[in-house]
């Protein structure tokens, strides 16, 4: 018998190494997101108790494949088997051009991608499929994110999130999208879409949504890792060059981001000499080469600003007029209110507070961040600047209300504490 406790570490490495690998294999015997997703936690669970006594097998992944593949052709077996009992519900069947769908292209070997997660990213991010769905199906299913955790990171309610996942999964089943590894060809098109989910992992454990701690490691790692193998898979392609440069530059301040006790420290509060040197130079080159030749993108630009707030040798002296001019550019080419209240911080550092404010008040109008919890600490902290802790202190608790971590939350509880002993 193998002990309890190591075929719980078992399946655990297996289900961090080869959860993208099994649901991928299996998803394309099942030709359905939930079924294959349903026999993979099979498969896993299986293992708890099959390795207890079977002992845990040399290539666990390659076991639970086998398990979950099993699983989801006796389900299809059993669905072809009901509709060939009951006539009136037959469906079409599979013609050879359908069947020729599900196969890869012999110009474009699957092993184009050499990652298993990141083929599984890029099936997921099928065209057909608006470009939130993809990227909430992929952190759902290849990254393992939370629904709850994904609707905070959208802002949008739980249950949208999940309506819209549901939706999306009805429609690679209707449309019946071939569940296989895009061509080198179809690579470009997908992109974006792969692009936003390693942001958004990599948004989702630098800042955890939700939980004890202000940093998932895991998360932060695995962003970085898919990555660079996405930069390895398409170097010429700015953008990537970009999101990588964005990746180091936030995650070289990981080990000053909250003091020994896991108190939040505010950036103009963390120790610079302590910030990972390397990552920055690396996160330089990156964002050199991503400005050259033409007009920069979304990425690219952010690691610019992220690597100006890093290059400055204090808070104090740190280039926002620069600053601004760049959240110009980057509005340009992604208008988003994210990026308008980031905006806020360095105007109100060039322009004063009050100015900074007003444009606070507009974004609160359009509407679009009404559960964003940084946009009333930002109004909390300008109000606050501004010697109005009264105010100050009805935008704190409201960004409270909205906030899941509890780092920021016991950072936002001292800042509410502060402003009522100042009235």
């Amino acid at each position: 018998m193998t002990p309890p406790a190591d075929v719980e570490a078992a399946v655990a490495d297996a289900h961090r190494r080869g959860w993208a690998l099994v649901l991928a294999a299996t998803a394309r015997v099942a030709r359905d997101l939930d079924l294959a997703e349903e026999c993979v936690q099979e498969a896993y669970a299986a293992a708890l108790a099959g390795w207890a006594g079977d002992g845990i097998p040399n290539n666990p992944e390659a076991w639970l494949v086998t398990a979950a593949k099993r699983r989801a052709m006796d389900a299809v077996r059993r669905e072809q088997t009901l509709r060939s009992k009951l006539p009136l519900l037959v469906e079409p069947e599979e013609t050879e051009d359908d069947e020729a769908d599900d196969e890869p292209a012999a110009d474009d070997p699957e092993d184009v991608v050499p990652d298993e997660r990141l083929r599984l990213i890029f099936m997921c991010c099928h065209p057909a499929l608006a470009q939130e769905a993809q990227v909430a199906l992929t952190l759902r299913l290849v990254c393992g994110v939370t629904t709850a955790d994904i609707a905070r990171t959208l802002l949008v309610s739980e249950s949208t999130m999940a309506a819209r996942m549901t939706r999306a999964k009805k429609k690679i089943s209707a449309a019946r999208i071939p569940f296989r590894i895009p061509g080198a060809a179809e690579l470009p098109d997908r992109l974006r879409a792969v692009l936003g989910v390693i942001h958004l992992l990599f948004t989702a454990g630098h800042t955890a949504p939700s939980g004890a701690s202000l940093v998932r490691n895991d998360l932060v790692d695995e962003s970085l890792r898919l990555a660079r193998m996405l930069r390895e898979l398409m170097p010429d392609e700015r953008e990537v060059r970009g999101l990588l440069a964005l990746l180091l530059v936030a995650d070289a301040r990981r080990a000053t981001r909250v003091d020994a006790g896991g108190r939040l420290l505010r950036l103009e509060d963390q120790d610079r000499s302590l910030w990972d040197r390397s990552a920055l130079a690396e996160a330089h080159d990156l964002i050199v080469d991503g400005l050259r030749g033409g007009r920069p993108g979304r990425y690219v630009l952010q690691a610019a600003i992220a690597s100006l707030y890093a290059e400055a040798p204090s808070f104090d002296r740190t280039d926002w007029p620069q600053i601004v001019t760049l959240y110009d550019a980057l509005m340009s080419v992604w208008p988003s209110p994210v990026v308008a209240l980031n905006r806020t911080v360095a105007v109100s550092m060039v322009s004063g507070p009050a100015q900074a404010l007003e444009e606070v008040a507009e974004l609160e109008k359009d509407g679009r961040l009404a559960r964003y919890q940084y946009l009333p600490a930002i109004k909390a902290d300008l109000l606050h600047r501004l010697g109005r802790p009264e105010e100050a202190s009805i935008a704190y608790r409201r960004a409270l209300e909205l906030t899941e971590n509890r780092a920021e939350q016991e950072f936002l509880t001292e800042r509410l504490a502060r402003s009522r002993r100042e009235l």
